[in-house]
């Protein structure tokens, strides 16, 4: 297994995931509808809005697996937020990265993932929406799109969470 790399930039990372006042935030239907959409969409098992913290992924959305986080070196987000583009594992098993994973080795058995980074306007990669399955699988352009389109959602709910007033 390779550790998800800590990014040159983490620090900046970390700093503008803090502003946002979203960690360990209860569940939220806004965030939730996406995530269930995309598991629908594409006949996923799980799928989750991750948040790559200092020593965790934090699940601001989950479904399909039970924990509210993990830890951050065996993360897939871990490596996707590295990528420009959608990080796409069509078989864990198969990827010296992951091949020996506890979550691939152990439930929830991930085989497939899929993350879009959700990168925010000015540049820093806070995490995915990502999608998951139990047995290994594609994902063509066209689902990659839409993936793609559904993280952009996420995003620009993450923007209405930044700009809004704090409550007292």
């Amino acid at each position: 297994m390779i550790l998800a790399p800590i990014p040159e930039y983490d620090s900046q990372r970390l700093k503008a995931l803090r502003k946002l006042l979203i960690l360990d935030t209860p569940s939220e239907e806004r965030f939730d509808r996406i995530t269930q959409f995309a598991m629908r969409e594409f006949d996923m098992p799980m799928a989750l809005v991750s948040l790559v913290d200092r020593d965790r992924q934090w699940f601001k959305s989950n479904f399909g697996i039970e924990d509210r986080e993990t830890p951050r070196d065996i993360s897939f987000c871990g490596h996707a937020i590295l990528e420009r583009n959608i990080l796409v594992v069509p078989d864990a098993l198969k990827d010296e990265r992951f091949h020996d994973n506890p979550l691939v080795v152990n439930k929830p058995w991930i085989r497939f993932y899929a993350g879009a980074v959700l990168r925010m306007p000015y540049g820093v990669a806070l995490g995915t929406l990502c999608v998951m399955d139990t047995r290994p699988r594609q994902m063509d352009p066209v689902d990659q799109s839409i993936l793609g389109s559904l993280r952009d959602l996420v995003v620009e709910e993450m923007l209405r969470q930044e700009a809004a007033p704090c409550q007292p």
